[in-house]
Parts: C-alpha cells; sequence; structure tokens
C-alpha cells in the first residue's frame, strides 16, 4: 500500500470534484491537476478496487458519480509536525512575492491545501505564532528571470547586456548551466562566451536579454556540487585557501552557534577568542563576511587575504578620517 501514498492528495482531490456532483471525467480532472488522463484513471481504478469507492459512469452526463453519497475515503492520518510544516511553508512562500515563479508556487500549495481533509483546519492564529523574515533581495527586471528559467529548462544560448560591479555595461552570450538563489538575489552558472570559462551572473544586473535561437549540450564534466563544493557564497574557482580567522571572545558565541562552512572546524581559547579554520575557493565573499564583523574578527592567513584585509581597513580609516575634516 506504501507505493500509493503518493497519490493521496489526488484522491482527495477527485473526491472532492465528484461531491460536487458536476460529473467530472479524466479529461477535465487531469487538466485541472496538470496531470495526464491515464493517470486519473489509475486513481480511479484504485478508488474503486483497493477503497471500495461506489463509483460509476454516467453516459448521459459524461462523467463519474458516487452511486451512495455517504461513502468516505479513508482518514489521511497527519500528524501535528505535518500540519506545522504546511502553515510554515506557507510562510516560506512570502519570501518569493513579486518574482515571476510566485504564483506558481503558491497555486500548487492551494491545491495541497485544498487536499486536505475537512477535519483538518489550519488555524490563523496559529500562523500569526511564525514571522519568517526573508533576506534583501535584489531587483531583477520582470522579464528576466522566465527568460532564463525557460533558457536553463531547453537548454537555449542567452545573450545579455549585463553590467559589471565597476558599473560598465557589455553584451555577453552565455550557455545557461544552473541557477542559484544565494542570499535575496539570483544567479545564473554558466559558460560565457567573451570570457571562454565558466562564470556566475547576478540576474538584478542584466539590463537586457534576449534568447537566441542556438541549442547547446551540457558538458558531462559540468557538476555543480563539485564545482561549487568549498564555496563561501556563491563565487568559487579552481583554486583552494586554507583560510584562519580569529574571533574575539564578544563574537565567538555567535560563530560557534552556526555551521559557517562543511570544512569548518573550531578552536577555543582560554582567553574566549575562538579560531576558525576551514578551506575555501574563493575569497571575496569571505573578504565581505569578515569585514562585517568589524574589529571582532582579524585574519591570520592565507597572507593574500590578510593583504586584502589590510588595504581595505586603511582605505575605510582614510574615507572616515577625511570624512571627518570635510565637516
Amino acid at each position: 500500500m506504501a507505493k500509493y501514498k503518493p497519490q493521496h492528495a489526488r484522491l482527495l482531490f477527485i473526491d472532492r470534484k465528484i461531491r460536487e456532483k458536476r460529473y467530472p471525467n479524466c479529461s477535465s480532472l487531469a487538466e485541472e491537476w496538470e496531470t495526464s488522463s491515464r493517470t486519473i484513471h489509475r486513481d480511479l481504478d484504485y478508488m474503486r478496487c483497493e477503497l471500495n469507492a461506489p463509483l460509476e459512469y454516467s453516459a448521459k452526463e459524461r462523467g463519474f458519480y458516487y452511486t451512495e453519497e455517504q461513502y468516505q475515503l479513508p482518514a489521511m492520518n497527519i500528524r501535528e509536525s505535518d500540519l506545522f510544516a504546511i502553515y510554515l511553508t506557507e510562510k516560506l512562500l512570502e519570501q518569493y512575492e513579486g518574482t515571476p515563479i510566485y504564483d506558481s508556487l503558491r497555486s500548487m500549495f492551494r491545491k495541497i491545501e485544498d487536499s486536505l481533509p475537512d477535519k483538518v483546519v489550519i488555524k490563523p492564529a496559529d500562523q500569526s505564532r511564525f514571522t519568517v523574515i526573508p533576506p534583501f533581495s535584489t531587483v531583477i527586471l520582470p522579464e528576466v528571470l522566465p527568460t532564463v528559467f525557460d533558457c536553463l529548462r531547453t537548454l537555449t544560448r542567452l545573450e545579455i547586456e549585463y553590467r559589471t560591479p565597476g558599473g560598465t555595461t557589455v553584451w555577453r552570450q552565455i550557455d545557461p548551466y544552473h541557477g542559484v538563489r544565494f542570499e535575496g538575489d539570483w544567479y545564473v552558472v554558466g559558460f560565457c562566451h567573451l570570457r571562454k570559462e565558466i562564470r556566475t551572473f547576478s540576474l538584478s544586473r542584466i539590463q537586457k536579454l534576449k534568447q537566441c535561437k542556438e541549442r547547446f549540450r551540457l558538458p558531462e564534466r559540468f557538476d555543480f556540487k563539485k564545482l561549487s563544493g568549498s564555496h563561501f557564497g556563491v563565487h568559487w574557482s579552481d583554486k583552494e585557501f586554507e583560510v584562519r580567522i580569529l574571533f574575539a571572545k564578544e563574537a565567538a558565541t555567535y560563530v560557534r552557534e552556526r555551521q559557517w562552512h562543511p570544512t569548518q572546524n573550531l578552536e577555543e581559547h582560554e582567553d574566549g577568542s575562538l579560531l576558525l579554520t576551514m578551506t575555501v575557493n574563493h575569497l571575496l565573499e569571505l573578504k565581505r563576511w569578515v569585514l562585517s564583523w568589524g574589529d571582532a574578527a582579524r585574519v591570520l592567513a592565507p597572507s593574500s587575504l590578510v593583504e586584502e584585509m589590510r588595504n581595505a581597513t586603511q582605505s575605510m580609516a582614510a574615507f572616515y578620517r577625511d570624512a571627518g575634516h570635510s565637516e
């Protein structure tokens, strides 16, 4: 019986439609649930043979009905933790509001919610006790996300006018391999024909785009998990760096509370400070992360990152020093 568990939501949907006495048929049910008529036909056979549903087909109405209105499908066992997952999912969906995929996700969630037995009620009061605060989201042009997703799905080349972090714009052709959402931004990873290598592009920096006619083959050697295995953020390279960061006592509590990286190792010191060691393959976002800790974090290795941090902090000090004099 376990193999039929994934179809329970469809069975509840079919049952509800039949009880509306509109004589649904395989085609109408399949269209509304967005599945095949063959799948619905198997579901109806299962309801008759395994669940003893009194189903009959009306040639006059061209649809199905129950010959015994008091018939009930076997109860679906929903644990309290399942209910929590359902209304927490609705909260999590809010972080995608304003994106082209929000309506599709919302529609699918409503189908799941409508498939719950009548006796299962999700109280608004329960939901009000939980809040999901999404990360700050970047602004993406309305046509960008659906076009990029379609190119990812169909393996179609993409031409984009891309704004670099320095502010200049350039047209590029890319073969999109993989989509990523990270800390409120969407990225596409793909082969850049201008740079002749795999690059990461922020969708918020795409000013214009055009779906090309050319198709491409996804390289067999491309493995996103392997490519990004030791990344810290969404950028990566073919190098690896062993990073050592010393956190002051006042920051140590917050650092030890999280898993920042799969390779991390924490070393406690008698004075309450904490040494974080990990191996990463890119330093850009790690540098930004360390800077966010202010003077509570000090990079000890690698030497290249120590030098970058020194230059960054000296530039910041000079900026604020000059700002003070200008007043």
